[in-house]
């Protein structure tokens, strides 16, 4: 498995044999940046196009077809549609809070996938407190969101917000008990060292039952998170509009929509992570040949090709199951996943005290 810091540490001390130390992280830190945002928007793109031809498929049609080979350029119209069209000034709403949200939402999903491990020695942020600074960051985003609802001064925006917050904030908990499984079972917040530990074996298949019980509160858990379907509600366009960015046009509401898809594959990368592997390759006992062989295969597509399957997963879910009610959304937090969570936690405590992982 190729290690990407050779090629960092090469670049950092070709910048330092002629540039002082503080500028030469000045130019890193530049170019990190950059090549953060791009892979942001890069994602945002695939992710878009494929919501569209998965659901597509799910429906029975073919989705997007004219503009470029198989509507491959239908994304990139879109988008300098949504760059040329006009940002509208609400007259009563709070202007600087409702101009603000929107950068929110989109820093929060930024400094979260600035933290995903694309492959060995790929990782902007790697320290021993990796999970809780990332779902620190994600969790961010629904102060933008409770921003945007009640500075639009409209009530749809407004209710749509306040379900939003609820259903992020209940679900978040979930999610945390899902990564304190498998913290519990690794001993470490380190993302790198999650992937480590998996060398052998991915948790999904090694971590007994708790690590599957974990996996599956995890995905429905993220799947609420990101307010996609079942879990639409604070979007419902039957009954809001569009929710907490009604009010919203022109980029503004862009930030919005590809903040949405991009953290739906932040759930995914994480849960990638996580639970199946990370760039770790597949590798079964007893086929040297095979393991070999998979051995090759790069650590970034190990990752993406695992993130995308989760996503594919989560578009699965959402064009499947209808729109459940907030009462609903609730309860199957607060009465099921919950309760679940915390049990499947304790048996993961019992299993590594008593030494009965393998």
């Amino acid at each position: 498995m190729f290690d990407f810091s050779i090629v960092t540490q090469w670049i950092h001390s070709l910048l330092t044999s002629f540039l002082p130390e503080e500028v030469a992280v000045f130019i890193e830190c530049l170019a990190i940046g950059v090549c953060i945002l791009l892979a942001y928007a890069i994602i945002a793109i695939i992710m878009i196009f494929m919501e569209r031809k998965v659901c597509a498929a799910f429906q029975c049609r073919l989705g997007p077809m004219r503009v470029g080979p198989w509507g491959t350029i239908q994304v990139f119209a879109d988008v300098f549609k949504m760059l040329i069209k006009e940002i509208i000034a609400i007259r009563h709403s709070d202007k600087f809070l409702y101009n603000l949200a929107p950068y929110i939402v989109i820093l929060a999903s930024i400094m979260a996938f600035s933290c995903l491990p694309f492959s060995k020695g790929m990782e902007v942020l790697d320290f021993n407190v990796g999970i809780f600074f990332l779902t620190a960051a994600s969790s961010i985003g629904v102060v933008g969101i409770l921003l945007a609802g009640w500075s639009s001064n409209n009530k749809y925006s407004l209710i749509g917000a306040m379900r939003s917050g609820a259903q992020m904030i209940s679900y978040e908990l979930s999610m945390g008990l899902s990564l304190l499984t498998i913290i519990v079972l690794t001993d470490t917040m380190q993302l790198s060292e999650i992937v480590e530990r998996q060398a052998d074996g991915w948790f999904i298949f090694k971590g007994h039952i708790p690590a599957f019980i974990a996996f599956v509160i995890y995905l429905i858990a993220g799947n609420a998170e990101v307010n996609r379907g079942p879990f639409d509600l604070p979007e419902a366009e039957s009954e809001l509009t569009a929710g907490y960015h009604t009010e919203y046009s022109g980029m503004h509401f862009g930030l919005f929509y590809v903040a949405e898809f991009v953290n739906l594959f932040i759930i995914a990368g994480v849960a990638a992570t996580i639970f199946l592997g990370g760039w770790m390759p597949l590798h079964i006992n007893g086929l040297d040949g095979f393991n070999t062989v998979m051995d090759y295969i790069p650590g970034f597509v190990w990752f993406f090709g695992k993130a995308f399957f989760v996503v594919w997963i989560l578009m699965w879910f959402k064009w499947t199951f209808p729109r459940l009610r907030i009462d609903q959304i609730l309860t199957l937090e607060w009465k099921y996943l919950v309760p679940i969570g915390l049990l499947n936690l304790l048996l993961m405590v019992i299993i590594v005290v008593f030494d009965l992982h393998f």
